[in-house]
C-alpha cells in the first residue's frame, strides 16, 4: 500500500470516529492486499484497486456502531466483507462468515489464518440450508437480497433479542412493506469518500407486551 493510500486510511478512520491500533490498521492492509492477489486469478471482486478502500474497507466499517452482542453471523459474505473487515476491528467479538461459492470461502479461510483472526469462522454453505444449534445477536448481509428473503432465511438463527443489520442502497417501499410484521429502523450511512447512497436497515422482531387488561 502506498503512503497516499495509507493518509486516505488514516482520513477515513478519522471520518468514521474510529481509532483502531497498529495492528488492526495493519491487518486491513494486509486484507486488500490478499485479496488483490487472488483477485487476479479468482475475480473475487471488480471494485477497481483505487477504490478498494472507500468500497471494501470505509463501506464496511461505517456499520460497526451498529452492532449488537458479542455473536456476528455475515450471510452472503463473498470475500468477506463486511465481516473480516468488522472482525478485524472488533476482535472481541465472535464472527461466522457464510456464502455458497467455495472459492470465495477457501480466500476468507486463507484471510484468516494469515491474519490471525482465531475468533473467525467461515463456512461454505447456503444460509437456508446451515444446520446449526447456534444463535446470533446480529445477523448481518451486504447487498444480499431483499429484506424479507434475508429475515426468512436467518430466522432459525434469531433469538428474539437478535438485530438483522442489511446494507443497502435506497431501500424501495414495497420491500419495507413485505417486512411490516417487524420492527424497521432505516438509517442513512455516510461512507468517508463515497458519494453513492447507503442505507442501513436495522430490523428486530416486535416485542409482546405483558400486563393485566
Amino acid at each position: 500500500m502506498k503512503a497516499a493510500e495509507i493518509s486516505k486510511l488514516e482520513i477515513g478512520l478519522q471520518q468514521l470516529r474510529l481509532d483502531l491500533s497498529e495492528t488492526m490498521k495493519n491487518q486491513l492492509i494486509n486484507y486488500l492486499n490478499l485479496l488483490d492477489k487472488w483477485n487476479q486469478t479468482y475475480n473475487l471482486t471488480a471494485v477497481h484497486q483505487n477504490d478498494r478502500l472507500v468500497k471494501h474497507i470505509f463501506d464496511s466499517l461505517v456499520i460497526l456502531p451498529y452492532l449488537q452482542g458479542d455473536r456476528i453471523v455475515d450471510v452472503g459474505t463473498g470475500a468477506g466483507l463486511p465481516g473480516i473487515v468488522l472482525a478485524i476491528a472488533r476482535p472481541d467479538l465472535q464472527f461466522v462468515l457464510i456464502d455458497s461459492n467455495a472459492k470465495k470461502i477457501r480466500f476468507v479461510k486463507q484471510v484468516i489464518i494469515e491474519l490471525s483472526l482465531s475468533h473467525v469462522t467461515a463456512i461454505c454453505t447456503r444460509v437456508e440450508q446451515w444446520k446449526t444449534a447456534d444463535s446470533f445477536t446480529s445477523i448481518v448481509s451486504r447487498a444480499y437480497s431483499r429484506l424479507a428473503q434475508f429475515y426468512s432465511q436467518t430466522a432459525l438463527l434469531a433469538t428474539s433479542d437478535t438485530r438483522w443489520l442489511a446494507m443497502k442502497g435506497a431501500i424501495a417501499t414495497d420491500e419495507l412493506a413485505e417486512v411490516a410484521n417487524l420492527s424497521i429502523e432505516i438509517i442513512p450511512l455516510q461512507v468517508p469518500q463515497l458519494e453513492a447512497v447507503r442505507t442501513l436497515c436495522i430490523m428486530t422482531q416486535f416485542k409482546e407486551k405483558h400486563g393485566s387488561a
